[in-house]
């Protein structure tokens, strides 16, 4: 395993060719820029810009524009946490960057690992790497076959029961 620090992600993305494909496993994160936002959302505030969410949204169009497939799935608890429930109100802004997303609820999803990764090219996997209280460090990679052939199975497996984000929300 490579470990990168947090501002190295980027170039993961920079690097793909074809594909990146993002599983999520947590029902809340510790993002610092997220954080004043969900704290706004959850006062009853909406969001009508999303400047703090540009470099993200840039980097996916840039990807998507140079296609690459970027897609992912939520494991969700259902009822869903109230940091899910404010992803839900900004995931359009992630699908007009081109990502596509889909949502499993976590009783469905069956043995699933506990990490969060990304996957790209289906031959390199980037582990998320947190602190105890859940905000991210740094990534994670290999190209190990077997770590890699895992986790495309997972990715094949969860993408075929998960349900696309327009009827997830609708």
């Amino acid at each position: 395993m490579r470990l990168h620090p947090v501002e190295a992600f980027s170039e993961l993305f920079g690097q793909a060719e074809r594909s990146a494909f993002h599983l999520e496993t947590g029902d809340a994160y510790d993002v610092a820029d997220e954080n004043p936002q969900l704290a706004r959302y959850l006062e009853g505030h909406r969001d009508d810009d999303y400047a703090w969410f540009q470099s993200w949204l840039s980097l996916m169009r840039e990807s998507t524009n140079r296609g690459v497939a970027v897609s992912r799935v939520r494991v969700v608890t259902v009822p869903l946490t109230d940091y899910h429930q404010w992803l839900l109100s900004i995931t359009p802004e992630n699908q007009r960057a081109g990502e596509d997303i889909r949502y499993l609820a976590r009783h469905e999803a069956g043995g699933i690992p506990a990490d969060d990764w990304w996957l790209y090219d289906d031959s390199l996997v980037a582990f998320n790497l947190v602190d105890a209280n859940g905000t991210g460090v740094g990534t994670a990679t290999t190209t190990d076959s077997e770590i890699v052939h895992y986790c495309r199975s997972v990715k094949q497996r969860l993408w075929s029961s998960a349900t696309p984000f327009e009827e997830f929300a609708g």
